[in-house]
């Protein structure tokens, strides 16, 4: 339900608009979408981290299992369940539950709903322009500068190659 008399700092998330796109580029992005992500971190102009409202629909994944070099992360379930992936196996979160992933951990995660009913959590993390995310499980590179230190954010295969 909409709260039209908040104002900044305080929003609605409803408020906002979804993206449902993804930077992956095939086969992963379908994979992925339609999930929505909400961006309450910018919209709320924070600079120094990232917050997504996100609602993954049934049978689709977070991203593809990955880890960070610079960028901590945290997930908040609200509602429904997921299946969290790292290089300890499978575990089932439900609401209420929480994961967090160090940065240059080398543990890759992801999330997955294997449910028949949508998944919404909160998504948080650092921004550091520097960043690789570095991806376990398939042939895809990310990083946040191109080759000549700009930010130019790039998906690549693993041995440089662009998609």
């Amino acid at each position: 339900m909409p709260h039209p008399a908040l104002v900044k700092p305080a929003l609605d998330p409803g408020t906002l608009p979804a993206r449902t796109s993804s930077g992956y580029p095939e086969p992963f992005r379908s994979r992925v979408v339609p999930r929505e992500k909400r961006g309450l971190g910018d919209a709320l102009g924070l600079t120094k981290i990232g917050i997504n409202l996100t609602t993954l629909p049934p049978g689709k994944e977070s991203s593809m299992r990955h880890h960070h070099t610079l960028e901590d992360e945290f997930v908040f379930i609200l509602e429904g369940e997921v299946v969290l992936r790292t290089d300890q196996g499978e575990q089932l979160l439900t609401a209420g539950t929480c994961a967090g992933f160090p940065a240059g951990s080398g543990d890759g995660h992801q999330l997955v709903n294997r449910s028949d009913r949508p998944a919404r959590y909160l998504e948080l993390g650092n921004r550091d322009p520097n960043d690789v995310a570095v991806y376990t499980d398939v042939d895809l590179a990310y990083s946040k500068l191109g080759r000549d230190g700009r930010p130019a954010p790039t998906y690549s295969r693993k041995d440089g190659t662009p998609y």
